[in-house]
């Protein structure tokens, strides 16, 4: 099957993401179902062109897609489980964030009702959603994907990962802790530099460039953690160890948080314990990987 402009979808939610989602549909052109618990934050988007179903299970029967985006997956459990609602014969596409077994279990469980399910993340914040910059990302069957793509391509970038439901969330997760350890790192930078009077705005430039050049390091740390073997091509973690010390020497003299680069030496000097000192920084994958003490 292949979706055209006419095929209708259903928005199922409608915080601010969800009601993002209905207008990316209503402006490509497709029939839009949506429904809310509470049926006021409908009324717009009833005035922008679509239809505001009077129950989930009239939602669900409006047609062959439907996008679901509320609090968590236990909402999804108690509004798609209501003995009332029949799923069968539909896509769902859910796109509420939650872990990879979560979504695993939810695609067993929407397989064992009759419908089909395709787990998904929203890597974007509302306003972005329906343009390009908008990545939507997507797990599950291949086939399921490929039939509603062209519908789901009015949110945005939309990415077919894998046929593990769980992908989805764990690309989401992962994407998270680059946002974080990136804007985190750019932190430390700034909270150094403000004790010797360089404001935000002057240091972000070349904070940007760093960020930028470490950036394209990825693609050759990536082939080192995959083949398991980290010849110190640049620098080995013993000499990366002695600048996370300076670091946080220099942190400390000048009065500024030091609980980030510690965190990290202290990875570090396990590692070097282990004998990996004359190895290079994508070795310390092997921290990364091992879970943490209680």
């Amino acid at each position: 099957m292949n979706d055209n402009p006419d095929t209708p979808v259903t928005v199922i939610g409608l915080g601010r993401m969800g009601q993002a989602l209905a207008r990316a549909f209503l402006k490509a052109g497709h029939p839009t179902t949506v429904w809310n618990r509470t049926a006021s934050k409908a009324e717009q988007l009833v005035a922008e062109g679509a239809r505001r179903a009077p129950t989930v299970a009239d939602a669900l029967r409006a047609g062959p897609l439907a996008i679901v985006c509320v609090t968590d997956y236990r909402a999804v459990h108690a509004l798609l489980g209501a003995s009332d609602v029949e799923p069968a014969g539909t896509t769902l596409v859910n796109l509420t964030s939650g872990d990879s077994a979560q979504a695993r279990e939810t695609a067993r469980w929407a397989g064992q009702r009759g419908a089909r399910y395709l787990d998904g993340a929203i890597m974007a914040v509302p306003p972005a959603v329906g343009t390009a910059e908008a990545v939507i990302l997507h797990s599950g069957p291949r086939s399921d994907f490929e039939a509603h793509k062209p519908t789901l391509d009015a949110l945005g970038t939309v990415t077919h990962l894998g046929a593990d439901h769980g992908l989805a969330s764990l690309y989401d997760v992962a994407g998270l802790a680059m946002m974080w350890s990136v804007l985190n790192a750019w932190l430390q930078g700034t909270a150094l530099l403000r004790t010797a009077g360089v404001d935000a705005v002057t240091y972000a430039p070349f904070a940007r460039r760093i960020a930028a050049g470490v950036a394209e390091w990825l693609p050759g740390y990536a082939e080192q953690i995959d083949s398991g073997s980290f010849p110190a091509e640049v620098s080995d973690l013993e000499t990366d160890a002695r600048a996370m010390a300076h670091l946080i020497e220099e942190s400390e003299a000048v009065g500024v948080n030091a609980e980030l680069p510690k965190l990290i030496k202290a990875m570090a000097d396990r590692s070097i314990a282990a004998g990996h000192g004359a190895e290079q920084y994508p070795v310390l994958i092997e921290e990364f990987a091992r879970p943490g003490d209680d």
